[in-house]
């Protein structure tokens, strides 16, 4: 009896190692899932090539963001990191890059949307972007950063139906990352030698 009682705890003990092992197996495979998700289904963020999954990308428009450096021209990407964007009239880009290379790129977090469609993230892009295959561009009212929005009301990103030009134009600036110095210095570099330009002329009128 003290053999068979011996016997019963080890198979129990092995039973449970096995369990924990199991538990630890699944834990494991659900944070990589997680991780493959957030990084666009395995396909990384590779600036070199312009793939930016789960991200809002943004890139400089001639004359207008050497005189506003916090306007530009944006984008939204799919889960594969293509971007999709308001380019003009009637007409929503799908390509791996926007006017040129994008300077800057917020990355989002896809499990803080709350739409419970199927493939939430793309489906929300894909509806934006048909509903501005409809839509007349204009600068200040309804433009790149209103196809945007749009796709993160649909998706209801972060719990939210509120977003607009405005909040995306000073996120983007607050969180946003350069791609490299290049696009740091492609953002910023016509500003500064504009304003300097200002600052001498009227130093100049000045000291006349």
């Amino acid at each position: 009896l003290p053999t068979v009682s011996g016997s019963g705890r080890g198979l129990q003990e092995v039973t449970q190692t096995r369990r924990t092992a199991g538990g630890r197996a699944q834990v494991m495979a659900e944070a990589e899932a997680k991780m493959k998700q957030f990084n666009g289904g395995g396909v990384g963020l590779d600036a070199e090539r312009g793939r930016f999954p789960y991200c809002v990308v943004w890139t400089p428009i001639p004359v207008l963001t050497w005189l506003f450096p916090i306007i530009g021209h944006m984008g939204i990407c799919t889960s594969t990191g293509v971007i999709r964007d308001f380019a003009g009239p009637y007409f929503v880009s799908s390509c791996e890059r926007i006017c040129s290379h994008p300077s800057r790129y917020w990355k989002l977090d896809p499990s803080k949307v709350y739409s419970t469609s199927p493939n939430a993230w793309d489906t929300a892009v894909h509806d934006a972007s048909e509903e501005y295959k409809h839509r007349m561009h204009n600068l200040c009212c309804d433009n790149c950063h209103s196809h945007v929005a749009l796709a993160l009301n649909l998706m209801r990103y972060d719990n939210s139906t509120s977003w607009n030009m405005v909040k995306l134009c000073f996120f983007s600036l607050l969180y946003g990352k350069y791609v490299s110095v290049g696009g740091f210095v492609k953002t910023w570099l016509p500003f500064v030698l504009f304003l300097g330009v200002i600052v001498t002329i009227v130093l100049t009128l000045h000291l006349r």
